[in-house]
């Protein structure tokens, strides 16, 4: 949304001064416009940029494909309801990637009570998902999502993590323009100086960790690329 803003608000100081609705493209006016999708600000902007002839349609079509080409995983940002994200998306989007995951049943392992993911030969595996969001903005998540470029301060909560419970952690974290996935072991989770113990009063053995802005290089060493993710799985099961 960053760049598309940018680019907006550069088109608009160019509309002739006579153009007799250019009042309404002011900053005030905007901020207060009433919306409802998929009638938005931007929809707005545009029109009268296609109306003032400052742009042509050409001129859209070509923002509008470098926008989709920048934000191709914007539509992860859309799925309002953390169940769906973090176990549905989450789980099949890792599923598809890496197809030799099983899910977990009594007759690969007869002590299995939903307490991990997937089960690759004797490995328990947990899978965690989280977003890059502006945390200093109030916006619907799908304003807030940030790209792997974006210089703004975001974070990302893996939250309910239970190192007891499994052999192997894979994260993913989404921005609108990439997937990153990191492999942790248990005990790489359990000490790390991040893991924060005790998420809610009760759950021993539960805790959080948050990756920012801040210290997101710091997690590099456990980063993979897809094709890679299997082999670390495996590797890391054995420390």
């Amino acid at each position: 949304m960053e760049i598309l803003t940018k680019e907006l608000n550069a088109q608009i100081q160019k509309i002739n001064k006579n153009y007799k609705n250019k009042s309404d493209l002011n900053d005030d006016f905007l901020e207060h416009l009433y919306s409802i999708y998929p009638f938005n600000k931007f929809e707005y902007i545009i029109t009268h940029l296609i109306d003032s002839k400052t742009i042509s349609l050409e001129q859209y079509l070509d923002i509008r494909n470098e926008y989709l080409d920048r934000n191709k995983y914007l539509y992860i940002f859309e799925i309002t309801a953390p169940r769906t994200f973090g176990e549905t998306w989450a789980q099949n989007h890792l599923n598809v990637i890496v197809p030799e995951l099983q899910k977990p049943k009594k007759s690969l392992d007869k002590n299995y009570s939903g307490e991990y993911d997937f089960w690759y030969e004797g490995i328990k595996i947990e899978v965690k998902a989280s977003r890059a969001v502006d945390k200093d903005s109030k916006e619907p998540l799908v304003m807030k999502a940030l790209s792997s470029h974006s210089k703004k301060s975001f974070d990302m909560n893996f939250q309910q993590i239970k190192p007891s419970c499994c052999d192997v952690f894979v994260w993913i974290g989404v921005w609108t323009d990439k997937i990153r996935y990191w492999v942790l072991s248990n005990d790489e989770v359990q000490n790390h100086k991040y893991y924060s113990k005790g998420q809610h009063r009760g759950n021993n053995g539960e805790g959080q960790l948050w990756i920012t802005e801040k210290n997101v290089k710091e997690f590099e060493p456990y980063e993979v690329s897809v094709r890679d993710i299997l082999s670390k799985i495996i590797e890391k099961s054995k420390k």
